[in-house]
Order: structure tokens, then C-alpha cells, then sequence
């Protein structure tokens, strides 16, 4: 009789982790010396500011040690969602941060397809140098432009609109606030998009140029392609840069945009949240319902954050952590 030996297949064990937590921060010394100078900017001018938020729950008055203040609770927060003043601020700065919003995604994410359809490289070089110079010009200098733009004398808008008979007069583009909102959006498009449409074209190239050829043998047409594997092939990108914007919402598109360009025939429409933290805070003097102001404008936008990060992980998207 033979008897039969039965081996056991041994399951590969996952290799051991070699060195300490310690032997790797040896070994990557370089990186660490090299992320001090950034950790030191982000402790001293994001973090250690904190201490001054004790100022929003006290009857602030300067000269006095910020310990030697009248505690006053949440009495600031509670007249701040009372004062219709904050409200209406509240709703321009989310009225302006969706549609600075949503143009900036949709304008960039458009931008970015069509360029990447150029095939000459040196139109598409150009054209990408073109559009994204704006972006190193100084708010100061652009609102400066938008508002020659659209003056009623001999702003080019006017003008254009007169010759083509759309309209029979100048419009006071900055004088009613019903127009303040698209001109906000339009202004950060125009400033932002070529820059905002570099990420878009990184993501674009790496995207499996098989997966073009494919497509062009199946009879694919050019808006197939666009469809069906460019937009797909740069969804994470999308999904990651759309969580980060959604914790800046309460920006407002910006600050010195409105800031420049409002007046007082558009303040119901122009003023943010920063402008009233500006107002309250050094115009007005009162430190602590300003302070007030900017804890809940960060509160908000950390909710926002990770409330958004929360429904990418659910429904399967890439997400920040």
C-alpha cells in the first residue's frame, strides 16, 4: 500500500514592516527640515490667532487685557442672527460664492476640453499663455478695468450694446445692484480660468491616449470622446477640487472685488461677510461682534467641508481624507 503525503499550501504571510516609526523619520529627515519653515507660517498666522476669538464672547474693549474683559456669553452671536444686516450680507455672500462657483467649474472644466482638442501645439500654447495671464493681476488692477468697462461714458460694453441696438441708453452697470451678482461671477471667470483650467489639462493627459484610439476605431466622434472618457477620466480631479471650493463658499468670490467695486447705491448687494467683519471691526469699533462674525464664517465652512467630504466617501467618489 502506498500512502499518500498531503502538502499544505502555505498562504504568503505580508511582509514585515522593517525599521521603527523613528528609522523613518531618520530617513526622511530632509522632507521633515525641509516642511518646518511651512509648518512654522501655518502655527503663527492660521492657529495662533485663535486666542484672539475669546473677543467674540466679551464686551471688548481695547487698552484692557484680553482677560480683563465683561464676559458676555453668546450675547454677540445672538444679535448677529438678529441684525437683518448680517442676514442680508449672509445671502449675498452665498448668492455670489454659487455663481462665482459654478462658472468657475463649469467655464474651466469647458475651457480645458476644447483646448485639449487643439492639436497644433503652438496655437495651444498661446492660447493657454493668453488665458491664464489675467490670474497674476492684482484685484486692484482688475477691478479698475471692469469698472472702465462698463462705464456709462466709454465703457466697451456700452458701446458694443448701443451699436448692435440691444440697448437704447447706457446702463449704470455699478449703480444698480440687481447686476452687481453677474458682474462678481463674470469677473472671476475671466480673471481665473485659464489658471483653473491648468489642473484640468494635467488630469486630461493622463488619461490613457488607447482609450482614444479605441473610441476612433469604434466610429466614436470627437463629442463621443469628450463624453465618455475625458469627462469620466477627470471626475476625481472634479470631485476633489469641488470639496475644497465648497469650504471657501462663504468667501463670497472674493473680497476685494466687492470691495472696490461696491458704493453705496449697491451695498445691499454687494457687502459680504468679510466687509461687515471689516465694518463692524475697525470702522465701527465694535471688535467682538466682528470677531463673531469670522468664527462663524470658519465654523460654517469646516461643516461644509467635511460634510462634503462625508457624501463623496458615501457615494463612492475620490475624497480628501
Amino acid at each position: 500500500m502506498q500512502s499518500t503525503v498531503q502538502t499544505k499550501e502555505v498562504a504568503p504571510q505580508p511582509a514585515r514592516r522593517t525599521g521603527t516609526f523613528w528609522n523613518r523619520m531618520v530617513r526622511q529627515r530632509q522632507l521633515i527640515f525641509m516642511s518646518f519653515p511651512m509648518l512654522f507660517y501655518i502655527l503663527l498666522f492660521a492657529y495662533a490667532p485663535i486666542w484672539g476669538w475669546l473677543m467674540a464672547f466679551q464686551h471688548f474693549r481695547p487698552g484692557f487685557s484680553i482677560l480683563n474683559q465683561e464676559w458676555v456669553g453668546l450675547d454677540q452671536f445672538r444679535f448677529l442672527f438678529e441684525d437683518d444686516a448680517f442676514l442680508r450680507v449672509l445671502r449675498n455672500t452665498l448668492g455670489m460664492s454659487v455663481i462665482s462657483l459654478v462658472l468657475g467649474f463649469v467655464t474651466a472644466i469647458g475651457f480645458a476640453i476644447l483646448l485639449n482638442e487643439i492639436k497644433k501645439s503652438g496655437i495651444k500654447r498661446t492660447i493657454q499663455t493668453i488665458s491664464y495671464l489675467p490670474h497674476f493681476l492684482s484685484w486692484v488692477v482688475v477691478t479698475g478695468l471692469v469698472a472702465t468697462s462698463l462705464s456709462t461714458e466709454d465703457g466697451i460694453v456700452n458701446i458694443v450694446l448701443l451699436k448692435l441696438h440691444l440697448i437704447e441708453e447706457p446702463i449704470l452697470w455699478l449703480g444698480e445692484g440687481k447686476y452687481f451678482w453677474g458682474i462678481v461671477g463674470a469677473s472671476n471667470v475671466w480673471k481665473e480660468v485659464g489658471w483653473n483650467a491648468i489642473i484640468y489639462l494635467a488630469a486630461i493627459a493622463s488619461i490613457d491616449p488607447s482609450l482614444y484610439e479605441a473610441a476612433e476605431m469604434d466610429g466614436a466622434s470627437r463629442y463621443r470622446k469628450m463624453l465618455h472618457i475625458t469627462l469620466p477620466g477627470i471626475k476625481p480631479v472634479i470631485v476633489i477640487l469641488l470639496i475644497l471650493n465648497i469650504g471657501w463658499i462663504l468667501n463670497g468670490g472674493g473680497f476685494e472685488i466687492q470691495y472696490f467695486l461696491g458704493n453705496g447705491q449697491v451695498s445691499d448687494w454687494s457687502e459680504t461677510i468679510d466687509i461687515f467683519v471689516l465694518k463692524y471691526g475697525l470702522k465701527i469699533g465694535n471688535y467682538s461682534l466682528g470677531v463673531a462674525a469670522g468664527i462663524f464664517k470658519t465654523v460654517v465652512s469646516i461643516v461644509l467641508l467635511f460634510a462634503a467630504n462625508t457624501i463623496a466617501k458615501r457615494l463612492g467618489e475620490e475624497r480628501l481624507i
